[in-house]
């Protein structure tokens, strides 16, 4: 009578598994609709926490995004066959919502972005700034757009060098 009942209870609890799995209470999402436009943080209007320098070395760069590459050109100006090398303040902006890198270092220079910090640097910019107690502040440094030089009739591209200390080591 036991082995009944206990063979009852296994056929019942198949049957209410099957009817789970058929029913499929959790239907996976669709993702969203790519909307062409990547993503872009806005600087907020705070005042920046700290100014960084590491003594007019400019040995970080930033990564290099071709769809940054018009907007240096625009900060670098008309500087004819020669490569620029124009001086600026950069403001550095931790960005949490960041959907593809989770500890993201945003730089903009005259109120534009100009890049990201590499994946390494950005780790090692936090860590400088957890310790200086300024943890997902803004700051700034000196920055310097590079590049642009004329090689075999083509315009290399600009880069974004900043005055802090080497962030990757």
């Amino acid at each position: 009578m036991t082995s009944i009942i206990s063979l009852l209870i296994i056929l019942a609890t198949g049957l209410v598994v099957y009817a789970i799995i058929k029913s499929n209470p959790v239907k996976p999402q669709p993702l969203p609709v790519p909307s062409g436009v990547p993503y872009e943080p806005t600087l907020p209007d705070s005042a920046p926490a700290l100014h960084w320098s590491d003594g007019g070395r400019f040995m970080v760069e930033l990564m290099n995004e071709s769809r940054y590459q018009p907007t240096l050109q625009a900060l670098a100006g008309a500087h004819g066959d020669s490569a620029a090398a124009a001086p600026y303040v950069a403001t550095l902006m931790p960005d949490d919502r960041n959907a593809y890198e989770n500890e993201a270092v945003a730089v903009f220079i005259e109120g534009r972005m100009v890049g990201y910090l590499s994946q390494k640097a950005s780790i090692k910019f936090r860590e400088l700034l957890r310790k200086k107690e300024a943890a997902g502040q803004l700051s700034t440094v000196d920055a310097q757009v590079r590049g642009g030089a004329l090689w075999q009739g083509k315009r290399l591209q600009y880069i974004v060098a900043l005055d802090v200390e080497p962030l990757e080591k």
